[in-house]
């Protein structure tokens, strides 16, 4: 996939608009061939998953709630059709008010 810093604009099911951005994703292929991010970039910025928080599926695309070894809170998307994946939220988790409950 291609890295891009550009932002563009998607509405999710029952969901408002939400930005997303594209990101380069290194994975690991488990015994069952399921991707996991092991490590993506922001730019020029590497950012390594120290864990995985959660996982989900819909018909078209796996999603992933993984922490950063930077301290922040990422949710990942890979669509399995354009093998694409992209950062649809970044939460540092510096601000309660503002923070993702199972952090």
């Amino acid at each position: 996939p291609q890295m891009s810093n550009d932002q563009e604009q998607f509405g999710g099911p029952g969901q408002g608009k939400e930005e997303m951005t594209s990101v380069k994703v290194g994975c690991y292929a488990g015994y069952r061939a399921e991707e996991s991010p092991q490590h993506f970039f922001i730019g020029k910025r590497e950012v390594k998953v120290v864990e995985i928080v959660d996982r989900w599926l819909d018909p078209a695309c796996s999603y992933f709630k993984v922490r950063g070894d930077d301290g922040g809170i990422y949710i990942l998307r890979h669509s399995q059709d354009s093998d694409a994946w992209d950062m649809l939220l970044f939460n540092s988790g510096t601000h309660d008010e503002t923070r993702l409950s199972s952090t």
